[in-house]
């Protein structure tokens, strides 16, 4: 996500007033009130994005071969019935 680079970058914004400004305590509460901020969003890692998209093509893969399986039962249901009914 580009919520670790915003704060990356306003964190270095931040160093280099620090350097020539007695800022440090500036710097150290706004990072804490912006990973506050963030941390009260609902935001996933990318490798928490990156499992769950697997788990989902998994699951959809496994979809696609239930529908089959349950198409092709059916399909044998109802020509077991229609072979029943015209006996």
């Amino acid at each position: 996500m580009t919520a670790p680079r915003i704060l990356d970058e306003l964190g270095a914004k931040l160093s280099e007033l620090a350097a020539s400004s007695p800022a440090r305590d500036i710097e150290k509460n706004v990072k804490a009130l912006l990973g506050s901020a963030f941390g009260k969003l609902d935001l996933v890692t990318r490798e928490e994005f990156d499992v769950q998209r697997e788990v989902l093509a998994h699951t959809r893969q496994k979809l696609a071969e239930l529908e089959l399986r349950v198409a092709a039962l059916e399909s044998e249901l109802t020509r077991e019935r229609t072979e029943r009914d015209t006996e």
